[in-house]
Formats: structure tokens, C-alpha cells, sequence
């Protein structure tokens, strides 16, 4: 961009990650982003780039191989990745989920054993919480895992998993009744299980299966799975933590940075959106003129432009208030929920600048505008972003009379 979702304060070294970021975007991912995504085919040369480039161990602290840098850092690389093509930061961003969660809530024994492999890209990520019957309503999680000497026997089937079949690690999270007496509250009886499983699709090891990919209107490229448990014996060690019953907060945590790196995604959609725009606007002539010379196109430039401007700083807050330690939800729920529907608004509004040819698969913005609907829902719907944002404005106004 000349000028938009420029962001203060960066240090040389993080300018310096983003502009190698930035180039690798537009030499390698905008010119056959569209192609591949048509296809609905994987990005291996793409994945293997960004292995090379190191970013699937950027937040991963340096002494297990990372390169230890925030979550400001790594939103702004999803941003740059996001313009290039959506779908190659969903393979960064549930990966990243799950080296986080084992960063903060794994046993030592954990860390050592998955992060420096996961720093390398030797280990893919995946996070899976939903099911086929609960949506957002986390508490009506129905997997089981039940203790059988030195193991537990999972059962259940979990639902919209990114990078289902082309992970080998993946964080899940079902219900375990042992040490939580019936009547316990839903969240305080849910415990997280890293499996680790071979890459592909079918029975990835006994009691695990991983059905092909489901059929998306967009988000193409990425593999989106079920995960079917029918008696997954996993070692008590792989218990996230090594303690059963934390498993709510520890993805609750994992998908608050989930909100960020959406939040993320949305803004780089946006600016690719936006660049789309005004440079067809100053390509097509309507009655004389370049259609930009036109007030209400300038007009939805204009709009455009803000819009992308307002959403990545509130992405960067976001971001900065995580890194800084502080509780982040309150910002978190504002970025993701702002960027998302900015996006799709700024998505549609160069749909519009292109008339006819937007709807024709020729031009980029007809991919965009099948992938911007997904982040209205993923990591939490609008609805649900703006239930945390009333509770937490209503525990920061609370009013005493």
C-alpha cells in the first residue's frame, strides 16, 4: 500500500520481517493465488516458502528454535499473507494456535518435545473444539474422554477443522468427567489432548479419522475436515498441562489470539479489496472519464479507505494490549468483529467498481468476495463478538447506585 495500514513504532528488525514477508507475497502468492484457489488445490510450494522463511516459528520463543517475536509482529505478516491469498493464512494461523497454547499452558516435557519441530514447520498445528450439533455454545461439547490406566479412550466427532489433513499435531478439546463430580459446570470439566496423527485423510492412526475435505463456497486450498474419534487412545502425558479440567480456559486463550489474527486477515482482504478498486477505477472510462473522476465512486474510495485505515488500528491495538500482558478480549472482540464486517463491506464495494466483470472468475475480486463471508463467523460470530464486548463494557461501566 502507498499510504494505508501504515502501523507506528515498529522496530528496524520488524520492518525488516514484514517488507521479506511483503515481497514474498507479491512475487510468489498474488500471481497464482486465484489459479490455485480455483483448483481448491493445496499451496505446497506456497507452505514450503513461508517454512523456509521461518514463520511458522515466528512467535515461538528462540530457545526452542523460533525467532520469539510478538503477536504485533505476527498479525501484521498474517495481514501481508491475507492480501496475497486468505486461505495460506488459515494454514499459518491454527498452527500458531496450537504452538501458543503448548508456549503457555504445556508442560515442560511438552515444549520441548513439539515446539522445536513446530519452529521448523516440521509440525503442523491444528485446533479443534467445534462440533457438528453445538456452533458456538462451547459447553454443549458432547466428545468424551474417559482414564483407562495410563491413557484415555477419546470418542466423539468434532467438526471445521483447518488443516485437518495436512497436520500432525492437533489440540482437542472434549469432556472428562474423572476428578469433576457430576453437577460440575460444563467449562471446569473440559480438558485439552494434543493427538498427533500422520498427515492425510482416512484412519490417520487407530481410533482416529479424518474424512476428506468438506466443499467450500470459498476458503479453498486449505483443507477444512471433520475429526472422528471412535476409542483415540491417547498417553495421560499428551493432557494439555498435564492437568484434566483446564481445557476451556486454555482454548478460550488460544482462540482470543485466534481473534486477533482474524482481525488480521480481515484488514489484509480489505487492502487487497481496496487495491483492486481504485486501480480499476482509473483503468475503466465510462461517459468520457475514468470512472474514478466519477463523485460516487471517489465517494467509495473514500469509504474504502477508511474503513481499511479504522480496522487494522484496531487490529494493532489489539495486538499491542496482548503483548503488553494485559487481558485483551475487550479489543480483541472490537478487531475482530470491526474487521470482519469492514471487510466484507469493502470487499463489496469493489465488486461494485468492477460492474459486470466482478462477477467473472478473470478477475481476483470474484475470489474475494466468496472468501471475505467466512471471517463473519470463524473464531466467533458477530453475535458472539459483541456478547464479550456488552459483558466487559458492563464490567468496566458497572454502575453503583
Amino acid at each position: 500500500m502507498a499510504r494505508l495500514a501504515r502501523t507506528a513504532g515498529l522496530t528496524d528488525i520488524q520492518q525488516e520481517i514484514l517488507s521479506t514477508v511483503r515481497d514474498f507475497v507479491d512475487k510468489e502468492i498474488i500471481p497464482v493465488a486465484t489459479e490455485l484457489e480455483h483448483r481448491d488445490e493445496y499451496p505446497q510450494d506456497i507452505v514450503d516458502g513461508l517454512k523456509e522463511l521461518g514463520l511458522f516459528g515466528l512467535m515461538i520463543p528462540e530457545e526452542y528454535g523460533g525467532l520469539g517475536e510478538s503477536l504485533l509482529t505476527y498479525a501484521l505478516c498474517v495481514e501481508e499473507i491475507a492480501r496475497g491469498w486468505m486461505s495460506v493464512s488459515g494454514i499459518i494461523n491454527t498452527h500458531f494456535i496450537v504452538a501458543y497454547m503448548l508456549k503457555q499452558h504445556g508442560t515442560q516435557e511438552q515444549k520441548d518435545h513439539f515446539l522445536p519441530r513446530m519452529a521448523a514447520g516440521d509440525i503442523r498445528g491444528a485446533f479443534s473444539m467445534s462440533e457438528p450439533a453445538l456452533g458456538s455454545d462451547v459447553s454443549a461439547i458432547s466428545s468424551k474422554a474417559v482414564r483407562d490406566g495410563d491413557e484415555y479412550v477419546l470418542n466423539g466427532q468434532k467438526m471445521w477443522l483447518t488443516n485437518g489433513g495436512t497436520s500432525s499435531l492437533v489440540a482437542v478439546l472434549v469432556k472428562s468427567d474423572e476428578g469433576h463430580p457430576e453437577g460440575t459446570a460444563p467449562h471446569k470439566s473440559m480438558t485439552t489432548f494434543l493427538v498427533e496423527k500422520e498427515p492425510g485423510f482416512g484412519e490417520v492412526r487407530p481410533g482416529l479419522t479424518i474424512p476428506g475435505k468438506i466443499d467450500k463456497m470459498g476458503y479453498k486450498g486449505v483443507d477444512t475436515t471433520e475429526l472422528i474419534m471412535d476409542g483415540l487412545r491417547v498417553p495421560a502425558d499428551r493432557v494439555l498441562g498435564g492437568v484434566t479440567g483446564r481445557g476451556f480456559y486454555q482454548m478460550m486463550d488460544g482462540v482470543e489470539v485466534g481473534r486477533v489474527n482474524v482481525a488480521a486477515r480481515g484488514c489484509g482482504v480489505a487492502q487487497r479489496a481496496f487495491e483492486l478498486g481504485i486501480r480499476y477505477a482509473q483503468q475503466r472510462h465510462t461517459f468520457g472519464k475514468q470512472i474514478a473522476q466519477h463523485q460516487a465512486i471517489q465517494f467509495k474510495l473514500a469509504e474504502m479507505a477508511t474503513k481499511v485505515e479504522a480496522a487494522h488500528a484496531m487490529m494493532v491495538n489489539a495486538a499491542r494490549k496482548k503483548d503488553s500482558g494485559e487481558r485483551n478480549d475487550l479489543e480483541a472482540g472490537m478487531a475482530k468483529y470491526l474487521a470482519s464486517e469492514y471487510c466484507k463491506e469493502v470487499v463489496e464495494d469493489a465488486f461494485r467498481i468492477h460492474g459486470g466483470y466482478g462477477f467473472s472468475k478473470e478477475y481476483e475480486i470474484e475470489r474475494l468476495y466468496r472468501e471475505a463471508p467466512m471471517l463473519l463467523i470463524g473464531e466467533g460470530t458477530a453475535e458472539i463478538q459483541k456478547m464479550i464486548i456488552g459483558r466487559r463494557l458492563l464490567e468496566e461501566y458497572r454502575f453503583q447506585g
